[in-house]
């Protein structure tokens, strides 16, 4: 099954109204690469015209019932958008910051309203952040030199953070008053081969025992990457513009509470072993990569949401996420490597470590 036609649900549960006020003639500049699909989905479901602007390289048998207007952004190849109008733009692909001037410049009195995708990254390094971030937190940066020689969505990941938010700043610049910056978390679900969540349900499903953070007080934040293409579809509907963080959830969410839907989403046999966060790092754990979700203590930060969450942001229950992420990878994944999660070999030796640390009296670190 292809991705486009993934079992998972690509547009579900939606909380967004049935029926727009009026149908808006939509340029989604990606659109085929996993938040991407979404937001086409959804903004097809409420009856929006969308063209896709992009290289024609990325799932290039996606959305072949819609316009698609060929370009690439790292060559300012930009002449098939020239003298055509839109109502929004939604930018899913800017990473470097001369992209999204040239299109924002060149769309600017074309299109009422400029949507950038950015990042909670834009804040790093998280470690010099207070305990919570809100919008006006300080964002990092580089030197003019270091921008401007950035040409390419390859060159700007040595930098991303920064990278992001000069996008931000480009997109402002060129249509004042006019652009919603969107920066979110983690974003999971379906179609996401980061594998930074999806590690996750598809171990639990796996069985046997299992090694987890044992800190019952980690909070874990993420956004489904439905509620995200439907909130950025609100904000398209209702003009909301400004900055905003876009990630979980209501009030805190524990990293316990989120394992445990992941367990409750199998049907096998599954035990849960809690090891210290001392254990993990003396035992050089990699934070997010071998063991997804997990943050040391000195990495964590509580992302303010709630200026989203007052613009019209809502949750589906993780438990949903969880199903539908776990049922998208059985169908699509198959027994491919992931990118993330401790191996089979050095889990159970991890495991086994902690029990003898835990059983000679000690406390595993």
């Amino acid at each position: 099954m292809t991705a486009a036609g993934a079992a998972a649900p690509l547009v579900a549960n939606s909380w967004v109204a049935s029926s727009p006020k009026k149908s808006m003639n939509l340029l989604v500049l990606g659109g085929t690469a996993f938040l991407g699909p979404h937001f086409v989905r959804a903004a097809m479901a409420r009856g929006h015209e969308v063209t896709l602007f992009n290289r024609g390289k990325t799932n290039p048998k996606m959305f072949r019932e819609l316009e698609q207007l060929r370009g690439d952004r790292d060559k300012y190849e930009l002449g098939s958008l020239k003298g055509r109008k839109w109502d929004a733009v939604v930018d899913t692909s800017g990473y470097v910051p001369g992209h999204v001037k040239a299109a924002a410049e060149l769309l600017r009195d074309h299109v009422g309203y400029y949507q950038f995708i950015s990042t909670i990254s834009v804040y790093d390094p998280f470690r010099e952040q207070p305990q919570t971030i809100d919008e006006t937190a300080k964002v990092t940066t580089v030197t003019d030199e270091i921008n401007d020689s950035v040409k390419t969505i390859r060159e700007s990941f040595e930098h991303y953070g920064a990278m992001k938010a000069r996008c931000e700043a480009a997109a402002e610049a060129a249509m004042p008053g006019r652009v919603v910056n969107i920066r979110p978390g983690l974003i999971v679900g379906p179609l996401d081969r980061s594998d930074r969540f999806t590690w996750w349900p598809v171990r639990m499903d796996r069985g046997g025992e299992v090694l987890v953070p044992g800190d019952r007080d980690h909070h874990s934040q993420f956004l489904d990457v439905r509620d995200l293409a439907d909130w950025m579809l609100h904000c398209i509907e209702q003009k909301v513009v400004g900055v905003y963080n876009a990630n979980g959830f209501h009030g805190l969410t524990m990293l316990s509470e989120v394992l445990g839907a992941c367990k409750c989403a199998t049907d096998k046999e599954v035990k849960l072993t809690g090891v210290s966060d001392e254990f993990l790092i003396a035992n050089k754990v990699r934070p997010y990569m071998d063991l997804p979700l997990w943050l040391p203590p000195d990495l964590r930060r509580l992302i303010d949401n709630r200026r989203a969450i007052a613009a019209g942001m809502k949750f589906r229950p993780i438990a949903d996420t969880v199903r539908d992420t776990l049922q998208w990878a059985k169908a699509e994944r198959g027994d491919r490597p992931y990118r993330t999660g401790l191996k089979p070999d050095r889990e159970r030796d991890l495991l086994k470590k902690w029990r003898e640390q835990a059983g000679a009296g000690g406390t595993g670190r």
